[in-house]
C-alpha cells in the first residue's frame, strides 16, 4: 500500500513529525535533561517497534545483524547529541548545522556533475540560516549538532542497507532497543529520581513522533531513494525545523535566514525530481 505513495512523500511527513517533536522535546529538558529525554523516547520507540516487528534474529545473515548493531549505536548517539545541541541552540540553527552531514552523503553519492548543484545550494542555505560571521553561536552546540550531524550521515547510508534486507520494521525492531540502552547509558543519570507517570506518558507521545513514525517513514522512503538524494532532501529540515520554532518555540528568523531556508527548500525539490532510484537486487534473509 505504501509503494503507491510517492517516496518524496513519506520522507517529507518524516521531517514534519521529527521537527515538531523535537520542538515539544525542549519541554522535558529542566526534567529530564537532554540526554534523559532522548533515552525515554527510545526506550518507548524500542517497545513499540519490538511489538510490531517481533525480529527473529536467526532469520538473517551474521553481517546483516552486524549493520543493524552500529546502527542501533549511530542513532542513539545521534539522538542524544542532537539534543544536547538542541538544548543551546534555535531549533531552526541546530538543525542547519547538522544537515551538513546529510550534505556530505550527497556530495559523495552524486553520479553526475549536475546533481551536485543541490548540495551545492543546499550548503549556501545552511549558511545563510547558521550566519556564522556574528560570532554568537553556542559551540558547544555547534559541537553537538556537528557530532549528530556525523551521526545522521552514517544513519543515512546504514539505513539504506538495514531497509533493503530486513522485511518490514524487523530492522528498527533491533536497532532502535540498541540505541535505547545506549542512550540510557547518558541519559539514565540524568532521568533517574524525575520519572512519573506524567513525564511517562509525556514521552509515549514524544516516542511516536520520534523515533517511531518518522523512522519508519524514513525506511520506506530509502527503500526507493538513492542514499544521495534522500540525503538531499533531507535539505527540508532546517526549513520545518525553523517555522516549528516559530510556531512552538517563538524563535523568529532573520531575513537572511528566511532566505536561507528558501535555498534549502528548492535543493531539497531539486533532488526530489532527480532522486529515484530502482528497487535493488539484494541479498535475501536467511531462513534456517
Amino acid at each position: 500500500m505504501t509503494d503507491r505513495i510517492p517516496a518524496w512523500l513519506l520522507a517529507v511527513a518524516a521531517i514534519i513529525t521529527v521537527q515538531c517533536g523535537a520542538a515539544l522535546a525542549t519541554s522535558q529538558f529542566e526534567t529530564l535533561g537532554p540526554a534523559g529525554t532522548a533515552w525515554l523516547r527510545l526506550t518507548f520507540g524500542a517497545l513499540i517497534f519490538v511489538l510490531i516487528g517481533r525480529p527473529t534474529l536467526s532469520e538473517y545473515f551474521r553481517r546483516d545483524l552486524q549493520f543493524a548493531v552500529i546502527l542501533g549505536v549511530v542513532s542513539g548517539l545521534m539522538t542524544v547529541a542532537f539534543l544536547c545541541a538542541l538544548q543551546r541552540l534555535p531549533l531552526g540553527t541546530a538543525v542547519a548545522i547538522e544537515f551538513l552531514g546529510p550534505l556530505g552523503v550527497g556530495v559523495a553519492r552524486a553520479h553526475s556533475r549536475k546533481a551536485l548543484i543541490w548540495p551545492i545550494m543546499a550548503f549556501l542555505g545552511v549558511v545563510a540560516i547558521t550566519q556564522p560571521w556574528t560570532g554568537q553561536i553556542d559551540l558547544i552546540g555547534v559541537l553537538f549538532a556537528c557530532l549528530a550531524g556525523a551521526g545522521w550521515g552514517t544513519y543515512i547510508l546504514l539505513t539504506q542497507r538495514i531497509g533493503d534486507v530486513f522485511s518490514g520494521l524487523k530492522g528498527l525492531a533491533i536497532t532502535i532497543p540498541i540505541a535505547a540502552v545506549v542512550a540510557g547509558f547518558i541519559g539514565l543519570p540524568q532521568a533517574w529520581g524525575h520519572i512519573t507517570i506524567p513525564v511517562l506518558a509525556i514521552s509515549l507521545g514524544l516516542a511516536l513522533m520520534m523515533p517511531v513514525i518518522p523512522f519508519a517513514l524514513e525506511l520506506m522512503a530509502l527503500r526507493r531513494l538513492s542514499a544521495a538524494s534522500f540525503g538531499t532532501l533531507m535539505a527540508l529540515e532546517p526549513a520545518f525545523g525553523t517555522l516549528w520554532g516559530i510556531l512552538l518555540l517563538h524563535q523568529v528568523p532573520d531575513l537572511l535566514q528566511v532566505a536561507g531556508v528558501a535555498l534549502v527548500v528548492c535543493a531539497g525539490i531539486g533532488a526530489e525530481r532527480t532522486g529515484h532510484r530502482q528497487q535493488p537486487d539484494v541479498l535475501a534473509p536467511q531462513i534456517t
